[in-house]
């Protein structure tokens, strides 16, 4: 097998399908044709993994809820809420019940407070109206835990083994999921709390067999691939020019139609589908980490902060390229 072919198999984790790189592939090894270079090795640069669950979600203070008998709310709706929270179940529940229950309670405390000091009960309106304070406090925390740290999240940036025809076979649905993820933290931080249990978890759902690891995969792909192209035409300016005033190479004319062909025809039809891809998705995920921007504790900013470079390094490889190209091409258009 030959070398560059198993930089490409080991960079995909094995060559089943083929994928995107068959066009960056055949680009790479007709530019280094054309231009009498050797081809370097491709090295598609790799990015941080999001921190695992345990590692991400932030642990919250209990409430004097923790031990109340919740028979002593007999007559208030909430006295349910209490009982499920309260129970084995509600105690080991995952992070995004955890969240549904404590919106319940966040819903249904306020009427339950009036009434028992409508009936004197002031030391357990006082309990109930403390613990709605704090978990009011808590909400953004919680909606951190229930989305962005959560179990769904991380399998919305696994690794793909292969990038098959990404992005061609994307849904709207992970964007659409995502949006309503962010309305639905801005709505609960503005007091409505609202919410669909079972369409909470399907938007999560929706989340987890999303494409954020296929992107950042296709956006690494593609730096690599380019980062090797440019070292080619880097190499062969540092030779000389193809064109001057009095030089023109047989190779410019090559060299213009390899370009036109090969990376404008097909390699740049794929970057902007992925790059629109990008777009979507990105924005869609932006806004929800906005609407708990104040909630994000260090582990996750911090990997935020690696991905953002990662994603502006690994975007800015087409215009990169593009730009070695002009150095060798420019003075052929005189």
């Amino acid at each position: 097998m030959a070398p560059l072919l198993v930089a490409v198999c080991l960079a995909l984790s094995g060559c089943a399908e083929p994928g995107p790189d068959d066009a960056l592939q055949n680009y790479l090894a007709r530019l280094a044709r054309t231009l009498d270079q050797p081809a370097p090795a491709v090295a598609p640069p790799e990015w941080e993994r999001l921190p695992r669950a345990s590692e991400l979600a932030v642990t919250l203070e209990g409430s004097s809820l923790d031990a109340l008998d919740f028979l002593a709310l007999s007559g208030c709706a909430v006295q349910v809420t209490i009982g499920k929270r309260n129970s084995s179940l509600g105690r080991t529940a995952p992070p995004s019940q955890r969240l549904l229950l404590d919106l319940e309670y966040l819903a249904l405390a306020p009427t339950c407070v009036t009434a028992l000091k409508e009936r004197g009960e002031n030391a357990l309106a006082t309990t109930l109206e403390q613990a709605w304070q704090q978990k009011k406090a808590q909400l953004p925390v919680r909606i951190f835990n229930a989305t962005l740290a959560s179990d769904e999240f991380r399998a919305f940036w696994r690794k793909p083994r292969s990038l098959g025809d990404y992005p061609a076979e994307t849904s709207s649905q992970v964007v659409t999921a995502l949006e309503s993820l962010a309305a639905l933290a801005r709505q609960w931080r503005a007091g409505d709390y609202t919410a669909d249990n079972q369409g909470f978890e399907i938007l999560l759902s929706e989340v987890a067999i999303g494409d954020g690891g296929a992107l950042l995969s296709a956006l690494s792909l593609q730096s690599g691939w380019l980062a090797a192209a440019d070292t080619i035409v880097s190499n062969r300016a540092e030779q000389g020019p193809l064109c001057g005033e009095q030089l023109r190479k047989p190779e410019a004319e090559i060299l213009q139609n390899v370009v036109h062909k090969y990376f404008i025809g097909e390699v740049q039809p794929w970057s902007a589908r992925v790059g629109g891809r990008h777009h979507e998705l990105m924005t869609a995920l932006r806004e929800l980490e906005t609407a708990l921007a104040d909630a994000l504790p260090p582990g996750y900013t911090r990997w935020q902060d690696s991905r953002e470079q990662f994603i502006a390094a690994t975007t800015a490889s087409p215009r990169e390229h593009v730009a070695e190209l002009k150095v060798l091409l420019d003075p052929c258009q005189a």
